[in-house]
């Protein structure tokens, strides 16, 4: 018997720790972005039981480190606040915890590469975008995001009785036959009240997230369902496990159905190309199917630190194309300009734009108006390949 072809991604909740700290990090660039939009930024939290350390370096015309310490504390008690934790006994509160921040002012050794306008480091990056959903995303991760999303909705809107922030996803999909794919297995992870009832809580997943999620995509409703595997979840958030920024790098772009050149993006400012580099990528990416020259693309870009150009691009349309590669490259080096100022200024990433997408995907985020993922050069491109 022939093995079934299965593919799974993963999503999880602004209310999982590594998503917490991603959530404060850009948070904390958003607030120096609106001061000064030519802020530098590289901000990076722990957290843990009633513990977060948040550190990293900053350039702001505005703030130093001594006075920007009291906003920073503001806005991670604030976003915790947001997320839905306040019980030090089971997860996180922000009013008793012990909240400590190291910010220093930039390194003039890197200022000095930047402000000409060179890449922040150096570095590999993907950009990916494929026919398979509206959004120009892999199926599995989109859905896998659409479960955690609509869970935590329901949480916020008081519809979810018992559930709490912290949440996980996975999806499994079955691309046995490659026309028809079919949803193999939904796992749920979601942290709930100590009081609950079980069978109700299960339920309730299974019938008001997991089946109208699923058949939204117009997907077979008869998959696998697995709901907290291990038994009780009631300890969660950082009380549960400790949480980094930078730790859900799969989750924030293609579900692992793309490469990843490794760097995660929030906290950094555009000026860091594992971040500003990925999105114009996407943007490529995403532009090039929305013209139809192919049906999946992957793009690669890689940079030196203080070295403004590209020093490579690479295209790889799984022989998708309709157009020659090579005349696709021609078209990427002709119609984008691929320096990190070049990015900046048609991306407009000196706004701060950046916390909304700290969780829940920063790659095809059809609810939000994202500048990487519009379709504005797809006549361009398509005019450029004479098509």
């Amino acid at each position: 018997m022939e093995e079934r072809k299965l593919f799974t991604s993963e999503s999880v909740s602004e209310g999982h720790p590594d998503k917490i700290c991603d959530q404060i990090s850009d948070g904390v660039l958003d607030f120096l972005l609106a001061s000064d939009e030519n802020s530098r930024c590289a901000c990076e939290c722990f957290i843990t039981t009633q513990r977060l350390i948040i550190g990293g370096e900053f350039r702001n015309k505005k703030y130093n480190k001594e006075t920007i310490k009291p906003e920073i504390i503001r806005i991670a008690k604030e976003t915790i606040e947001e997320i839905g934790y306040h019980d030090a006994e089971i997860d996180f509160d922000p009013t008793s915890a012990n909240i400590e921040v190291i910010m220093h002012e930039q390194s003039g050794d890197i200022a000095q590469g930047v402000d000409k306008l060179g890449a922040g480091d150096q570095g590999i990056m993907f950009g990916y975008a494929c026919n398979e959903t509206a959004g120009n995303m892999p199926l599995a991760i989109v859905i896998a995001h659409k479960l955690v999303r609509e869970a935590t909705n329901q949480r916020k809107q008081g519809l979810f009785k018992w559930a709490r922030p912290d949440m996980k996803s996975q999806v499994t999909i079955d691309y046995s036959d490659e026309h028809k794919p079919r949803i193999d297995t939904v796992l749920m992870s979601i942290q709930h009240d100590i009081d609950y009832n079980e069978h109700e809580f299960h339920t309730y997943i299974i019938e008001h997230i997991m089946k109208p999620v699923v058949t939204s995509f117009g997907l077979n409703s008869d998959f696998n369902v697995l709901i907290n595997p291990t038994g009780i979840f009631h300890i969660g958030g950082p009380h549960g496990d400790t949480g980094l920024t930078g730790r859900k790098i799969i989750v924030d772009t293609y579900g692992g159905y793309a490469k990843h050149g490794g760097g995660a993006f929030s906290g950094k400012d555009a000026t860091k190309v594992d971040r500003s580099a990925a999105y114009a990528a996407r943007h490529i990416a995403t532009n090039l199917v929305g013209a139809k020259i192919c049906d999946k693309v992957e793009i690669q870009l890689s940079y030196a630190i203080g070295v403004a150009e590209p020093i490579s691009i690479s295209v790889d349309t799984f022989n998708t194309n309709k157009v020659l590669e090579n005349d696709i490259l021609k078209c990427i080096k002709a119609l984008f300009d691929l320096t990190p100022g070049g990015i900046i200024k048609r991306l407009s990433l000196n706004k701060p734009i950046f916390k909304q997408v700290a969780a829940y995907g920063h790659m095809g985020r059809q609810d939000l108006d994202l500048p990487w993922e519009k379709l504005d050069m797809v006549d361009q491109i398509r005019e450029y390949l004479d098509l």
